[in-house]
């Protein structure tokens, strides 16, 4: 900085001795602006130096929150994945699809479906086309649970009534009923016998529903489209249904055929039915997966602490004496030891050590691979278990990292550095744009002064003309 300031200041001040030692016809702009250079150029120069010092020092800290950030990241997006823990696979895939659940699965589970949930499917009696008038006034939708030729109605679930306006078509029906709320969808389907509504609710059973008919006195007709359990069973294409099936040999059901976290570990879609005939469900081992990752983690931790020890370097680093920077530091030396899964029983694995993860002396780190596969020929479950999006594990615990890391609101930490020092940048910035405005204002007076001074020279020189002449003419005269 010292020298960038005396070499500015220099030059500025050798113009200047340059300009004055001309003699005569002086520049007096170029002047008074080399003059208020020379009054402000160590100032500035001393601003200039700490604003890029500052600069560096934001770009070498948002280097090394992104790089953790970004590690968090990768790493959840890896184990969103789901092939870093235990995996269901079926061995009968048409019967369902399986997927991971929040929890981790292990062992075998047995899966018999003996029916799908669906929905209830009704059509009404067939007209000549969709735009016959088919009548008015209201329609009511009744749920409940339809059985053989009874219906039992939902008392907790609200009729709907939809109103049939005069003149009402099929086509002006099925849009009245999409547009009720009612949770049944309507459409015309015109087949060989003529045009006939198609009505379709929710899966599950107690989704049924029958349809009753008040009709206007002056436009009748509606009657026609009501239904009941008691009534035409040709009409009712597909009753209401649970999904009824076996797992473990355990009697379940649901309403959808979408069951979530069905047994630790195991989400189910079911797609079609086994009866007598259950299938398997196994978990594939996810050893190779996170040997994987943990040797992909490593390298990337080794970068990290390459970044921070140049960032950190005494002498040249631009985090050499920054609280972000150690921080950052004493929270990698002690990641391996970090207990990730605290809850787990003894004997599972906890650590990041446990997966092999290990801290040299020279803190950089290295993954001892004999450990890893000892602790997954231990627990192969339980170690893709601490690969998950949980509370605890290993994204959790870097997600934890690098929010700590960037937390702008922490004075220690590297996104605290980032903060004041953009707060610092942003000052420099306004003492340098007030300095500028006070040289222009000083080069602004200096041209005034010295356009008053040559004009002065100016006259000066005139009357010394005028008075040389009258010498030389005088003298002329005595010869």
């Amino acid at each position: 900085m010292a020298t960038t300031s005396a070499t500015s200041s220099t030059s500025a001040t050798a113009n200047l001795v340059s300009t004055l030692g001309a003699g005569s016809g002086i520049n007096m702009s170029q002047l008074a602006e080399q003059l208020a250079a020379a009054q402000y150029a160590a100032r500035l120069d001393q601003l200039a130096a700490k604003t890029d010092r500052i600069s560096s020092q934001i770009s070498s800290a948002s280097t090394l929150r992104s790089m953790i950030s970004s590690l968090a990241s990768s790493l959840g997006d890896r184990v969103r994945t789901g092939d870093l823990a235990a995996t269901p696979q079926i061995a009968n895939s048409a019967v369902a699809q399986v997927s991971k659940g929040a929890a981790t699965g292990r062992g075998t589970t047995t899966l018999e479906v003996t029916s799908l949930a669906k929905a209830q499917t009704l059509v009404t009696p067939p007209v000549a086309s969709a735009t016959t008038p088919v009548g008015a006034g209201t329609l009511t939708l009744r749920f409940g649970t339809v059985s053989g030729g009874a219906f039992t109605a939902d008392a907790a679930r609200a009729a709907v009534d939809i109103t049939i306006p005069t003149g009402a078509t099929l086509d002006t029906i099925a849009a009245a009923i999409n547009g009720s709320g009612a949770g049944v969808t309507a459409y015309v389907a015109t087949g060989t016998s003529g045009a006939q509504l198609v009505l379709k609710g929710q899966d599950g059973a107690a989704n049924g529903f029958v349809l009753e008919a008040t009709e206007s006195p002056t436009e009748p007709g509606l009657a026609a489209l009501a239904w009941a359990p008691s009534g035409d069973a040709s009409r009712l294409k597909t009753p209401a249904t649970d999904a009824a099936f076996l797992l473990d040999g355990v009697a379940r059901t649901s309403v959808t055929n979408t069951v979530t976290d069905a047994a630790p570990g195991l989400s189910l879609q079911l797609t079609g039915t086994n009866p007598g005939t259950p299938t398997t469900i196994s978990y594939s081992d996810p050893g190779s997966a996170i040997t994987s990752a943990m040797q992909d983690l490593t390298s990337a931790l080794n970068e990290m602490v390459s970044e921070l020890n140049k960032d950190t370097n005494p002498t040249s680093g631009a985090l050499s004496n920054d609280p972000g920077a150690r921080m950052l530091r004493r929270q990698l030396t002690t990641l391996a030891s970090a207990q990730v899964m605290p809850a787990n029983a003894s004997g599972a694995p906890t650590t990041l050590a446990d997966l092999g993860l290990k801290t040299n002396r020279d803190g950089t780190f290295s993954l001892d691979t004999t450990r890893l596969a000892a602790t997954l020929k231990r627990d192969p479950i339980g170690t893709g278990a601490m690969f998950t999006t949980g509370l605890y594990g290993v994204y959790a615990t870097f997600d934890k990292l690098a929010r700590n890391v960037g937390s702008s609101s922490d004075p220690s930490s590297l996104g605290g550095t980032i903060a004041r020092l953009t707060k610092l940048q942003t000052t420099l910035g306004t003492q340098k744009t007030t300095m500028e405005t006070k040289q222009e204002d000083l080069r602004q007076r200096l041209v005034s002064r010295f356009a008053k001074l040559d004009t002065n020279i100016t006259g000066s020189k005139s009357t010394l003309s005028f008075l040389q002449s009258q010498i030389d003419a005088w003298n002329g005269k005595n010869n």
